[in-house]
């Protein structure tokens, strides 16, 4: 497998980012990658239900909580008042793939596309600041940018785009 991609989908709060990354993950897989991806999340969060084996263990101060089964496994680490890992650093852990895509950090400087709906928290485009930002996808009219303008629900269209700007390469025979 050669070097991962890495793409980023930014965008305010409810600007379709989810809904854009669950598509591409689909599109990508049809067509033959392996596709890890990166959520950043600004706000406390838990993927643990609250009284389960692994809830206890990190109440009970483990540092990592690993969940092993024949299905899947996830490794929980608790940072304890500690920094949040750097982008680089979550990066380092993924298992080889081709293509990473990464919801959220908007400041990082990997290639991104900006998602915006009108239903969107906030309307502040962020191409204008962002010289990372390589298009946008929207549920609108743009015609404030000379970036390439998607609709934000062309989800092949988008996963092409972002084929050709990370380079990545179609394995034989797949569609």
């Amino acid at each position: 497998m050669t070097a991962m991609k890495i793409f980023g989908i930014a965008g305010w709060k409810n600007s379709g980012k989810t809904g854009l990354m669950v598509r591409l993950v689909s599109e990508f897989t049809r067509r033959g990658f392996v596709v890890s991806t990166v959520k950043h999340a600004h706000h406390d969060f838990d993927i643990d239900k609250v009284g389960a084996d692994s809830y206890r263990h990190r109440e009970a101060g483990a540092h990592e909580v690993t969940i092993v089964s024949n299905n899947r496994f996830a490794i929980m680490h608790e940072l304890r008042g500690g920094p949040e890992p750097s982008f680089e650093d979550i990066l380092a852990r993924l298992a080889p793939c081709d293509l990473v895509l990464v919801e959220g950090y908007k400041r990082e400087p990997i290639p991104k596309i900006e998602a915006r709906r009108l239903e969107s928290a906030n309307r502040e485009p962020l191409a204008p600041g962002d010289p990372y930002i390589c298009a946008i996808a929207a549920d609108h009219p743009v015609a404030d940018s000379a970036l390439p303008i998607f609709d934000l629900d062309d989800t092949v269209a988008i996963a092409d785009f972002v084929e050709k700007v990370t380079g990545l390469q179609r394995k034989e025979g797949a569609r």
